[in-house]
C-alpha cells in the first residue's frame, strides 16, 4: 500500500489512569491513543469534525487491526506516528505506529474509517471540501 501523506506525529504521556494495577498500559487505551491521533491529523489539515457533525456527517471505524509488540508503562513519553494510506469516496485507511522515546514500535494498527450519514446511518461521500482539504494537505 503505497503512503498518501507524510506522518502525523502526535506526542503522549502514559498516565497512572492509563495503566493496570502493575503500571502497564491497558490495552484497550492505545484505542485512545490513536483516535487522538487521527484526530488531531485531521485537524492540522483543517478538518473539523464538530462542523461535519453539524452536516450530518460522521466518521466511525469500520475495521481495525492491532499489533501489540510491546508494553508500555507509567510516565513514559510515546509518539504516535500516523497516516492515511488510502482515500476512497467513503473512507480512509490510517496506518498508525506507536513508538517510545528510542523509537522502538510498541503497537501498530491499521484503521479503516467510513464517513457515513449520521441520520440514515448509512455510508456517505465526504463532502468535496472535506477531500480537498485532505489531498490538498499531501506530502
Amino acid at each position: 500500500m503505497s503512503q498518501l501523506s507524510p506522518y502525523f506525529e502526535f506526542p503522549v504521556t502514559v498516565y497512572y489512569e492509563d495503566t493496570d494495577a502493575g503500571g502497564v498500559v491497558y490495552h484497550s487505551n492505545y484505542l485512545n491513543f490513536f483516535e487522538r491521533a487521527r484526530t488531531e491529523l485531521l485537524r492540522s489539515r483543517n478538518v473539523h469534525q464538530r462542523q461535519l457533525l453539524e452536516q450530518q456527517v460522521g466518521f466511525v471505524v469500520r475495521h481495525i487491526d492491532i499489533d501489540f509488540i510491546r508494553g508500555a508503562r507509567l510516565d513514559d513519553h510515546l509518539t504516535v506516528k500516523t497516516h492515511i494510506s488510502e482515500f476512497k469516496r467513503a473512507s480512509l485507511t490510517f496506518q498508525q505506529e506507536i513508538v517510545d522515546e528510542q523509537n522502538v514500535t510498541i503497537a501498530k494498527a491499521l484503521v479503516k474509517v467510513a464517513c457515513i450519514d449520521n441520520i440514515k446511518m448509512k455510508p456517505k461521500a465526504f463532502p468535496s471540501t472535506t477531500l480537498l482539504e485532505l489531498k490538498n494537505s499531501d506530502g
